[in-house]
């Protein structure tokens, strides 16, 4: 006669678990047995060996580790957008003058057809040529930033002028004579204008 294994279906479907039915559910159990209320007095449970002024003193020290990073990423943030900007402005200045040495080697071609213009005969057919010749020429240099210093009549600048000689005729501290005009390129001077001034 052999064993007969049983049945798991035959097995009392009411045995009850104590680990799977409870009235109240592990988490529920468990804050009870943490709940002061319920954990005092000759029922204790645990006892409370919590130091509140260490957990305290970390709090403090988590939060100014916080601050030092945020402090530290506001800083990089500031030197990236100066760099930036540094960037951006000498981008801005190697475009303005690039042409500083072409152009200033264009001033003598003006100073030629200018001096031409003067000496030409108003009747010859080859002054009109240099004239439309020099008035093209400065017009290229006015559109790429270039601007001429004449400053005659106006107060003597020695940031813009250079004096080499005395005018007589001119007054004091002023410029009366003109020997060659001075040019500057998006505001940087190219080359001086050379003049007489009054005394």
């Amino acid at each position: 006669m052999s064993e007969q294994t049983p049945n798991p279906e035959s097995v009392d479907q009411n045995v009850v678990h104590d680990n799977i039915e409870h009235s109240d559910s592990i988490l529920e159990e468990t804050m009870k047995e943490f709940d002061p209320q319920n954990n005092s007095g000759e029922a204790a449970i645990i006892e409370n060996e919590i130091n509140l002024d260490t957990f305290t003193a970390r709090i403090a020290e988590l939060e100014g580790e916080v601050k030092q990073a945020k402090e530290g990423t506001a800083r990089a943030n500031a030197e990236a957008y100066n760099a930036q900007k540094r960037m951006e402005q000498e981008a801005d200045k190697s475009k303005k003058f690039a042409l500083q040495k072409f152009a200033k080697e264009l001033l003598d071609i003006v100073d030629n057809l200018e001096r031409a213009m003067e000496n030409a005969d108003a009747n010859d057919p080859v002054a009109e040529g240099v004239q439309l010749t020099h008035k093209a020429l400065v017009a290229v240099l006015t559109k790429n930033g270039v601007e001429v210093v004449d400053p005659q009549g106006e107060k003597f600048n020695a940031d813009f002028h250079e004096a080499v000689g005395i005018d007589p005729e001119a007054a004091a501290d002023t410029v009366g004579t003109v020997l060659q005009k001075g040019y500057s390129l998006n505001g940087r001077l190219l080359r001086p204008a050379m003049v007489r001034v009054g005394q």
